[in-house]
């Protein structure tokens, strides 16, 4: 039978994995119902409660869907019979935010008492060391680094695109967004709407091959809200018949919180021919402006 020390550590270790795979029913599984945290985000109090303590994730969740890593450095467990104490060094955090301080570290202190023969979490205290001297607990990440956070993020769509993952293409797309698509209706009113055109535009490739770029993407970031333009590039290749391509104009509203950009707008158009009122899908871009 696994020691004290063996069980608490397979505890953390499938708790860290759950939470970087954002399973949220792994990572409350194995807390108490009275749970206290103290997080690095407020309330400065902690949360209290298994419901409180559950909330917190979401949020969490969809930032690390941006590319951010959440993984064991170290971890050291003290175990009694009825009570233990662990703590650990994780890397957390997006390439760009271990670019900018590589040394950086989630600090983890977890206490745990055992209940009716099994191992539960009853404390958990989660900290970043303080590197910037000056008295600004949450500071924002500069504009070059949010325009990284989000073309990163477009560069995930264009994977997930390619690989027919309909889960990643919704990873950053707000609840309420609102989305004028190429076609009916007006516009497309929430995530449900929005996934369902997208799983339409994925499926028309059958077989095939599927593939989003936008080449001369622009983004400008004011803050917790950024705008992104460019031109759509799309390809299509179904099996067993030919490839087609189309070019369409495409805006999109970005908006920040809790560490996280999602999509709130976006707008796709054709150029129409003014004689005839039909949308020219067959334009195509001056070469020399796609250098």
């Amino acid at each position: 039978m696994p020691t004290n020390e063996e069980q608490i550590r397979t505890l953390i270790e499938r708790w860290t994995e759950a939470v970087h795979h954002g399973d949220l029913t792994t990572v409350v599984a194995d807390h108490a119902e009275d749970i206290v945290m103290f997080d690095v985000p407020p309330p400065h109090e902690g949360v209290r409660g298994l419901d409180a303590y559950r909330e917190t994730w979401p949020p969490f969740f969809q930032w690390q869907a941006q590319g951010a890593s959440f993984e064991i450095e170290s971890l050291e467990v003290t175990a009694g019979e009825d009570v233990a104490f662990a703590y650990a060094l994780l890397r957390c955090g997006t390439d760009q935010d271990f670019a900018d301080n590589p040394d950086n570290r989630l600090r983890l202190t977890i206490g745990l008492r055992k209940r009716d023969g099994r191992w539960v979490v009853a404390h958990e205290h989660h900290s970043f060391p303080l590197t910037d001297p000056a008295p600004t607990p949450d500071p924002e990440p500069d504009q070059a680094a949010a325009e990284q956070e989000l073309r990163l993020l477009h560069q995930r769509w264009f994977d997930s695109t390619a690989a027919k993952d309909i889960d990643g293409l919704m990873a950053a797309i707000a609840d309420d967004v609102v989305s004028y698509e190429h076609d009916e209706p007006l516009r497309y009113v929430g995530v449900r709407a929005v996934r369902e055109v997208c799983q339409a535009g994925l499926d028309a490739s059958g077989d095939g091959t599927v593939t989003w770029t936008v080449p001369d993407l622009t983004i400008v970031v004011d803050g917790d809200l950024a705008v992104a333009w460019g031109l759509n590039h799309m390809r299509m290749e179904p099996a067993g018949a030919p490839a087609a391509e189309s070019w369409s104009r495409g805006t999109r509203v970005f908006q920040r919180g809790d560490g996280a950009w999602l999509m709130t707008h976006q707008h796709l158009s054709y150029p129409y021919d003014p004689a005839t009122g039909d949308a020219r899908t067959d334009l195509r871009p001056d070469p020399h402006d796609q250098a």
